[in-house]
């Protein structure tokens, strides 16, 4: 199944703790490579999210970003801290035997010091759990998003190679028409050089001349490969495991094949043909840039 590495997935789940929102951006790139932005109170779970990551994703690079918000209707536990309590009655008696007035502290007062009364520490154990398990919602949705984005790259694919395989029909057509008229012009061309040679042209001669003309200029081998190539992507396209890397591969091989087309043609159809061959080529790679 053809996945592009462009997606985006967002979920949010809440749970009696509190809320959690994962935002998670796909690009293309060479390799996975992921980039995380989350809480404090979340980064422990960071060789999870790794783990989650590669067992549903190949290559791309992916910025994750988590939030959360504490359900504050759920009343938070306090503590006291009963020897700083003890401490301060004591350092208060101190006082009072060395001034003789003044008023003790009262509850309100002591209530107010710092470190008396703490909030105890959250508990984070419920969020986690909902952070995972939602996260593994949002891969899912993530995947299904690059697949539903590669169904589209494949389909425009599959026509490029199309109407590829149609101009390379065209130009085995033209090949023969062709290959007759640059042999008459060679061999007129030949002629004329062969006669300013020697006053009896080499008929031998001119045939040599012709068929070392004709090697250099016949263009069968890469028309057969330009098939082959599209053959091949097409078949790719219909496999299960990640393409990207193949597909690119195969494109660097059919524009070197068209450069080489365009470079050994001699008349204009095919000189014409051979270009949009190339700008069809071009508009694949790119596209192929971005399938996982």
């Amino acid at each position: 199944m053809i996945k592009s590495m462009t997606a985006f997935a967002r979920v949010q789940q809440s749970n009696e703790s509190g809320e959690i929102v994962w935002e998670i951006k796909s690009v293309n790139h060479r390799y996975l490579e992921p980039g995380f932005k989350l809480p404090d109170d979340f980064r422990l779970l960071e060789p999870d999210i790794r783990k989650m990551l590669s067992a549903h994703l190949n290559r791309g690079k992916i910025d994750i970003n988590l939030r959360y918000k504490l359900n504050k209707s759920v009343p938070t536990a306090i503590q006291l801290n009963a020897e700083l309590v003890k401490n301060l009655r004591q350092v208060e008696q101190q006082v009072l035997k060395i001034v003789h007035e003044g008023h003790s502290l009262s509850v309100s007062d002591i209530l107010r010091w710092p470190g008396v009364v703490e909030e105890a520490e959250q508990d984070f154990k419920a969020l986690h759990e909902l952070a995972l398990d939602s996260l593994a919602q949002a891969l899912q949705q993530l995947v299904e998003n690059r697949m539903r984005e590669g169904g589209a790259l494949k389909d425009m694919i599959t026509s490029r190679c199309s109407q590829a395989t149609e101009i390379v029909k065209q130009v085995q057509q033209r090949r023969a028409k062709m290959v007759d008229a640059m042999r008459q012009k060679w061999s007129e061309q030949l002629q004329e050089k062969l006669a300013q040679w020697s006053e009896s042209a080499d008929a031998g001669r001119l045939e040599q001349e012709l068929v070392i003309l004709a090697q250099k200029l016949d263009v069968e081998e890469e028309l057969d490969r330009l098939i082959a190539h599209i053959n091949e992507v097409e078949q790719v396209l219909q496999w299960e495991e990640p393409v990207g890397r193949r597909l690119d591969f195969l494109m660097q091989e059919l524009n070197r094949e068209a450069n080489t087309l365009s470079s050994k043609s001699q008349d204009t159809e095919t000189t014409r043909l051979a270009v949009d061959l190339k700008v069809l080529i071009e508009q694949m790679r790119e596209q192929v840039q971005n399938i996982e």
